[in-house]
This record gives structure tokens, sequence and C-alpha cells, in this order.
């Protein structure tokens, strides 16, 4: 795939547990945008990896920049990344290490990481990878909003065990430039009022939200997999901050 500047590519990541999968029903409401739009599985969450196990945000990272690549993306046609949860910590490293190649960054119920962040520092390191919990437990850390019996199914059926070293790493980021990127939060299961007063408290999980040079914020109100539960209403955001500014 080749882009001009009039139309970069849109590279789709999901979080924990997800693959390209999980952007099926944003892909088919994108429309004509969709023809520029790719959504990828990350290492670590393809079933079919016999080292998935062992798979780094350093390997995330990697696979990022190499599918942008792929997609023929560089200074003179940067692309727009979508990042959901997660996707946060691989996504911010290649914020960091390759800020030339992004147009726009959109992060779905997700930010910016800051550096020294870990996921869950403390997980065991004998154990491989965590599971999808089961939903009562999962719906303790975050909103199972609008997501019917059937794609809770679908969930449970298609999701991959997030590898250990993917939670347990620390990012080290050092190049400020990220933070020049134009950026769009999308707040879900937590409204735009909330983040951005956990930001200005200073909040591990929106601290970098207040370093960010451009920001825009826009409330979707329903649970942390909007993907699913307001699938149309998520790639017309996507659609129209994509085109910002061009």
């Amino acid at each position: 795939m080749t882009t001009s500047n009039s139309t970069p590519t849109i590279l789709l990541i999901a979080g924990h547990w997800l693959g390209a999968w999980a952007w099926d029903e944003v892909l088919e409401h994108l429309g004509d945008d969709r023809a520029r739009a790719v959504a990828m599985t990350l290492p670590g969450l393809d079933r079919g990896d016999p080292a998935r196990s062992t798979r780094t945000l350093d390997d995330q990272a990697a696979a990022i920049e190499g599918t942008l690549a792929r997609l023929d993306v560089c200074g003179d046609r940067p692309a727009t990344l979508v990042a959901h949860s997660g996707a946060n910590a691989p996504v911010s490293l290649v914020l960091d290490r390759h800020p030339e190649l992004v147009h726009r960054v959109i992060w779905v119920d997700s930010g910016p990481l800051a550096t020294g962040t870990a996921f869950a520092p403390d997980f065991p390191q004998d154990m491989e990878a965590l599971p999808l919990p089961p939903f009562d437990v999962l719906a303790r850390q975050a909103s199972l909003e609008g997501l019917s019996a059937e794609v809770l199914e679908r969930f449970r059926a298609k999701a991959v065990p997030e590898p250990g070293p993917v939670l347990r790493q620390t990012i080290e980021l050092t190049n400020d430039v990220r933070n020049t990127i134009p950026t769009t939060l999308v707040c879900c299961s937590i409204s735009s009022a909330q983040v951005l007063d956990m930001a200005r408290q200073g909040h591990p999980m929106f601290a970098e939200v207040v370093k960010l040079e451009t920001v825009d914020v826009i409330d979707l109100p329903t649970g942390h997999w909007p993907m699913w539960s307001r699938a149309r209403d998520l790639a017309e955001v996507i659609r129209s901050a994509a085109s910002e500014a061009l």
C-alpha cells in the first residue's frame, strides 16, 4: 500500500489478549477509508507463534515499525496510529523512536506512557503469560458495558494469553519530540473530564497527557472495548481524526 499526504495510512493496534480480528467491525464501518486502514496482531498475540510467550515490548515495537515500512510509511508519508488499551506501551516506544513516521496518534481508552513504566512489574517470573481472566474478575478492572453475550463469547474464544515479558518490561523513553505529535484521546470507560483531572494530578495512567502540545479530547461513552460496543461511532472518530490538519 502506498499513501500520499492527503490519505495517510491508518494502523489499528488492539490491547491485551487481542489481535487484528478485534477491529473487524470498525474496518467494516470505515467505508471508503477502509482502503487505507490496516489492523495488525502484535508479536505474542498470534496463537500460531510457538515462541509467543517470550515476546517482549521491543519485539512488538519492532513489529509496528516493520508494518509501517511495508506500508511505505516514511517522513513524507506518515501514518495515523490507533492504539487501544495495552497497545499504549509498544506504541509509546514507536513514538519515541520514530516520531517522524506518525501523522497523529489516537489513543482509544488509553494514553501515552511515561518512561520507567511497566504494566505489571511484579507479574510472577514463573508465569509465562496472563490468560484472559473470568469476566466477573475482568469487569472489576475494566468496564464491559455494551458487550453482548455473543461478543463476550467471541472475546473468550479468540483471546490469546498476554506474554509475561510484555507485562513485566519497563519502557525507556528518551525523545521528547514524541510529545509534539498531534494526539486524540478517545475517552470511553473514563470520561474526558476525569482523564484531564487525573492528568493534572499526575496520575501515572495519564500524567504524560499534560506534556502533549496538541490534544483533542473526545468522549465516546461505553465500556473499555468500543471497537465492539460502538464500532460505527469509533470508526467515524478515527476517520475524522486521521483526516485532521492534512
